[in-house]
């Protein structure tokens, strides 16, 4: 008689927001998990892009938090998910969006992503951080089973 192995390793991964992002859950599934980023994942909903950022991607998404939502003018938020404004809003969130898979390692000085929304998006190191537009980068790599996310502490906003 074979007895089957019980025995569970643990996943590694990453703490956003009180949870651990890993592997083998894909960005919304990870996103949603994060108490950090609720606002986020409500305007991803609204956006009808939870199935596009759930599919195979790869994508590397630019996630700000609801700290970054909130430093935006008063009402801009609530603005934007009104039914209305899909349209503004689907444009915002895809500015934070960049096909393909990057890491860390990936990244240089200058480099210049096109996001899905069209526009461009510049990275840049100072002060032994990471930028991009002049969002901090608190958290990289955070790896999912169809790209990755970098945890931003403002919203970037398409021009």
């Amino acid at each position: 008689m074979v007895m089957a192995d019980t025995s569970t390793v643990a996943e590694e991964g990453v703490m956003v927001g009180g949870a651990l992002m890993v592997p083998s859950k894909n960005i919304v599934e990870n996103a949603m998990g994060s108490s950090e980023h609720t606002t986020l994942v409500a305007a991803v909903k609204a956006a009808g892009l939870a199935e596009t950022l759930s599919g195979t991607g790869p994508f590397t998404v630019f996630a700000p938090t609801n700290a970054a939502f909130d430093k935006l003018p008063a009402g801009t938020v609530d603005n934007l998910l009104k039914p209305e404004m899909k349209n503004d809003l689907t444009k915002v969130l895809t500015y934070h969006v960049v096909s393909g898979s990057y890491k860390s390692t990936d990244l240089k000085d200058g480099m210049e992503l096109t996001t899905v929304q069209g526009g461009k998006i510049k990275l840049a190191q100072k002060d032994g951080a990471w930028w991009v537009n002049g969002a901090k980068i608190t958290t990289a790599d955070v790896i999912s089973s169809n790209g990755a996310t970098y945890v931003i502490d403002s919203v970037l906003m398409p021009k």
